[in-house]
Parts: C-alpha cells; sequence; structure tokens
C-alpha cells in the first residue's frame, strides 16, 4: 500500500509526495488513486537489493513514478540469503476495480560482477508470443518504462562495477491473468508488467482504450489489413462461428469512433463491424460511443427503419414499448419485414465511413440471440 508516513520527506532527486496528487474527483466523488504493478515490481527490487548490500530491511521505500508523484510504497516482507534477497509488495490500485489489485509483486535480486542489470520474468510474469507490442516476442511481458523504473531503484544501491540479476515474480499472476486481455493479445502464463505514468487514475478510461489499441498494433505487426471489429464476447464468438481467426478479430468495447481513428491511423484498409443488435443499431444513428450512459436510441432507430420498409403504426408502437434492442426481433420478424436488418446493417456501415471521411472502407454485420446461440440478422458489404 502507499504509506502515508514521512510523506513529505525529501530523498535525493525527487520531489516529496503531494498527498492532494493521490486523489480524483469522479462525478463529485474522492476516490484514492494506487501505484502499477511496475511501481509494485521497482519498489520490491529496491527493497531487495538495499537489503542484499546494506542488509536493511526496511519497511518502506520510496519510489519517483514517471508522473512525478513520489510514493512511499509499503514493503510487505523481505527474505536475505548469502547472495540473494526477494522483498514482497501488495499491488494497491487504490479505487480503482482492477484485477491486478491486492496481488503479491516480488523480486528476487542476485548480484553479479557483469556491471549489467538484467531483468527476467518468473513465476505468474506473462510471457510475449506475438509482435506489435512494447516488448517483443520471446520476452516477458515487463514493458520498457517499468524496466527503467526497476534498473533505477536497483542501481542507487548498486556499487560501481557491480551488476545484478532481477527476477520480478507474480504468484498469482497465471489465474489474475484470465480476467484481462492478455489471452487475447498472445501474452501467456501470467499478467503483464506496466504502467506509463506509475500511478493508477480510478476508472481510467484512457487506460483501457489504450490496451485496446494493443491489438490494432498487434494485427498490423503480422501484416493483416483487414480486421473484424467486435464489441465484446458475443462478437467475437460469432466472428470466429464465421471462420475468421483470432488474430483478425479486434475488441473494440463501447469505443467505436476512437478504435475506428486508430485502425485508420494505422493504415487498416478495410472493417468488418459485427455486432449485436443492440449495440450495432446505436452506431446506424451516428453514435460512436455505446456506453449506456452517453447516448442512447436503440428503440427509437429500429422503430424509423421499420416504418421506412412498410411497418405499420401498431408494430412501430409495439417497438417503442419493447423493454430491449432484442426484443423488437421477433416483432418484426413476426411482420416478414427481415430487410429491416439489412438497412441497419448498411446503415451503420455507412455512419461508419462516414466518421472516418471514406478513409476505411467498412461492412457491417448484425446478430442476436436465439436459445444462446448467435443468429445472423442482417449485413452489408461495403461498394466502391
Amino acid at each position: 500500500m502507499i504509506n502515508s508516513r514521512d510523506s513529505r520527506e525529501k530523498d535525493s532527486g525527487g520531489n516529496a509526495e503531494d498527498k492532494a496528487e493521490l486523489y480524483v474527483t469522479r462525478k463529485g466523488k474522492k476516490l484514492r488513486k494506487g501505484f502499477t504493478t511496475g511501481t509494485a515490481a521497482a519498489a520490491a527490487a529496491g527493497a531487495a537489493a538495499r537489503a542484499l548490500l546494506t542488509g536493511e530491511k526496511c519497511s518502506s521505500i520510496k519510489i519517483d513514478t514517471p508522473a512525478g508523484i513520489r510514493l512511499d510504497i509499503e514493503i510487505e516482507n523481505i527474505l536475505l540469503q548469502d547472495d540473494r534477497a526477494k522483498a514482497v509488495v501488495r499491488k494497491d490500485a487504490g479505487d480503482d476495480q482492477d484485477v491486478t489489485d491486492g496481488l503479491e509483486i516480488a523480486a528476487r535480486v542476485e548480484l553479479d560482477d557483469c556491471d549489467e542489470i538484467k531483468i527476467k520474468g518468473g513465476e505468474g510474469v506473462g510471457k510475449v508470443t506475438k509482435a506489435g507490442l512494447a516488448v517483443e516476442p520471446g520476452r516477458a511481458a515487463i514493458n520498457p518504462v517499468p524496466r527503467k523504473m526497476i534498473r533505477e531503484s536497483v542501481s542507487r544501491f548498486l556499487p560501481e562495477g557491480r551488476g545484478a540479476l532481477i527476477v520480478i515474480e507474480v504468484p498469482e499472476g497465471a489465474q489474475a491473468a484470465g480476467q484481462t486481455l492478455n489471452p487475447d493479445l498472445g501474452i501467456k502464463g501470467g499478467i503483464s508488467i506496466i504502467g506509463t505514468t506509475g500511478i493508477v487514475e480510478p476508472m481510467s478510461e484512457s487506460a483501457y482504450k489504450d490496451s485496446l489499441v494493443l491489438a490494432i498494433d498487434q494485427a498490423r505487426a503480422a501484416g493483416i489489413e483487414n480486421m473484424v471489429f467486435v464489441f465484446g464476447n458475443y462478437g467475437k464468438n460469432m466472428a470466429e462461428s464465421l471462420g475468421y481467426p483470432s488474430e483478425r478479430i479486434i475488441r473494440m468495447s463501447n469505443f467505436v469512433g476512437f478504435m475506428l481513428e486508430q485502425a485508420a491511423a494505422r493504415g487498416v484498409k478495410e472493417i468488418l463491424l459485427i455486432g449485436h443488435i443492440g449495440k450495432l443499431v446505436k452506431v446506424a444513428a451516428g453514435i460512436f460511443n455505446t456506453h449506456s450512459r452517453v447516448a442512447d436510441g436503440r428503440l427509437e432507430t429500429i422503430a424509423a427503419y421499420t416504418a421506412l420498409s412498410g411497418g405499420s403504426r401498431e408494430l412501430i408502437q409495439e417497438i417503442l414499448n419493447a423493454n430491449t434492442a432484442a426484443e423488437t426481433v421477433a416483432m418484426i420478424k413476426q411482420q416478414n419485414l427481415d430487410e429491416v436488418f439489412d438497412l441497419l446493417a448498411e446503415r451503420a456501415a455507412c455512419r461508419a465511413q462516414e466518421y472516418l471521411k471514406g478513409n476505411l472502407k467498412v461492412s457491417s454485420l448484425v446478430f442476436s440471440l436465439k436459445d444462446r446461440e448467435n443468429v445472423i440478422l442482417g449485413s452489408y458489404r461495403w461498394k466502391e
């Protein structure tokens, strides 16, 4: 955890911690910031190096984060042997809903005479298997900024001419990784040691968006120019059932406009949007952040295109009174107006192309669920 004790104390080469900087206000509520897995690893490595070289088992250690905030990180445990030491930090995500919150992040430090600091991943730290990430395939998923922080944290204790081997471990990392995007990104066997600022901001939308873009970078690194964008697991399952390989399937969550822009900026040529009717119909209405708190209009959009297709006044009223977009599917099919779904798919694709000013070819497919199975409702193929 972040230790507030002596938080105003200054060490050489850093700034005193500002308590006000450890909080953020979201919707009028004051929330506590946390620290990244990278910060935790750097603190553990520094504490282990300090114990190994001075014999002192410190209860906390100060870390200067790239965000310019100095943190006093509590050290949970230190084991000291003849030529090695191990320190443990418990990851503290503050008030953010982070799957890595509470995990033990450990660092083992061994000295050598090579005048070089080597960093490796141990138990629970994932290994990169695909190109396109900040770390090349075959290496532990410890990103460049955390690597720099770890080196700096250890080097301040190393005498001239001495080097060290540092192994970062996360005992429960493999289990936690299943709740992250790591499996989709080809990071196997554990979590990533990440963080560009060293600080976790509660409910950080930008951090999540950045993690989604990694999948585009990975696909581009593999030479893929045509991609399939889905909202979530239902769309991913539909795409896989249609035979699309996993490396072409990109999760965009609610951030349709953002992900389309990122794809265009990275030279993607063509995108197939696959979405459940409850999501894709929002794009047809020109909504490019599909979170319910941002905008809605699903029933009104479905009603409008049903009316265009000749739907009766009674049917339109029934659609507007529906609880969900999925509920309208049976109503429309009962009246043999399936063309509505093709129109919605076409409109979603055209809206996306307009959003990108024609810089990307967009097709679309809309589906629904029936008896827990995905059922295609309509589709549209881009035209020159």
